[in-house]
């Protein structure tokens, strides 16, 4: 008899988890992409949230790559933040994380760019990666300091730039915030087997993605958990919640990062879910986890 799956018991996560079942059903994976986007696009509208006050944003092009820049009413800062998008690699656009990157770039008093890169099946790795870099190499060469920050697959593209300009060797990434990324573990082993069934994403979900991209193994910059080496990558914050098959690639990332000397913050919430920054105006535990991930942006591009 298999052990029951575990599931919070927060009050505002449970809603959040009822309303994105009723947007976005746990078996999407087995929907066309068509239909997947259509879902995820209505999921994305229902907790879609007013911008800060006086928040201007405009839409751009990087090369031919869109991009969506968000300048809040006060900047403290002139380093840039770079946000990529989750979505297993295969949903999101620059409206999916519209609200949150306007929050982000408002309380850090700093100017966001978010990346909408090509997404899978259409584009196959290494595309999405390529992309980001493209972004990153043209805000680096304008002399700007940047902070990349990723949310799921956005983080494992955060995670995986940050090894790319240092192998090499560009300066100016002054931090990394890393918030429940996919990095490449074993989907055979710890909180994949553990938390296989959770709600909001199950570990089939994630076999599913990773299969749909088609990254090879053992590169570094898909699969950052697989580096021979941290050494010199820039100092990190990485956030993971419980209640995730992808808990464990935070958890050792962060522990791999500290051992090799790098500065790293790690928060686990205790009562979260994948996905869980949607829910940061509705549930208690969201809303602390936000408020880390922002204080920790702000930490990077203002230090």
């Amino acid at each position: 008899m298999s052990a029951p799956t575990p599931v919070p018991t927060e009050k505002g996560i449970l809603q959040f988890l009822a309303i994105c079942d009723a947007f976005y059903p746990p078996d999407a994976i087995e929907a066309s992409i068509e239909q997947q986007r259509h879902w995820y696009d209505a999921l994305c509208a229902r907790f879609d949230r007013p911008l800060p006050p006086d928040m201007i944003f405009a839409d751009g092009m990087v090369q031919r790559i869109p991009i969506r820049r968000y300048r809040p009413r006060k900047i403290v800062t002139r380093t840039i933040l770079l946000y990529l998008h989750g979505g297993g690699f295969v949903v999101g656009s620059l409206e999916s994380h519209h609200a949150i990157c306007a929050e982000i770039a408002d309380f850090a008093g700093a100017e966001l760019v978010s990346v909408d890169y090509r997404l899978a099946p259409e584009h196959r790795w290494p595309a999405q990666a390529d992309d980001g870099f493209a972004v990153l190499k043209h805000l680096l060469s304008a002399g700007s300091k940047v902070v990349l920050i990723g949310d799921s697959a956005g983080g494992n593209l955060a995670a995986g730039l940050a090894l790319r300009a240092r192998n090499e060797e560009l300066s100016g990434v002054v931090g990394q915030v890393l918030i429940y990324p996919a990095l490449g573990g074993d989907l055979a082993a710890g909180s994949y087997v553990e938390m296989a069934a959770a709600p909001g994403l199950t570990t089939a979900d994630v076999t599913y993605y990773r299969t749909i991209l088609q990254a090879p193994d053992n590169n570094e910059v898909a699969e950052p958990l697989q580096a021979p080496s941290l050494a010199g990558l820039p100092p990190a914050f990485i956030t993971v919640a419980h209640f995730d098959p992808l808990r464990d690639d935070g958890r050792q990332y962060a522990a791999r990062l500290a051992a090799e000397g790098i500065e790293v913050s790690f928060r686990e919430e205790p009562q979260m879910v994948h996905a869980w920054l949607r829910a940061r105006h509705m549930s208690d535990g969201a809303k602390d986890g936000f408020r880390a991930v922002c204080e920790a942006v702000r930490h990077y591009a203002t230090a």
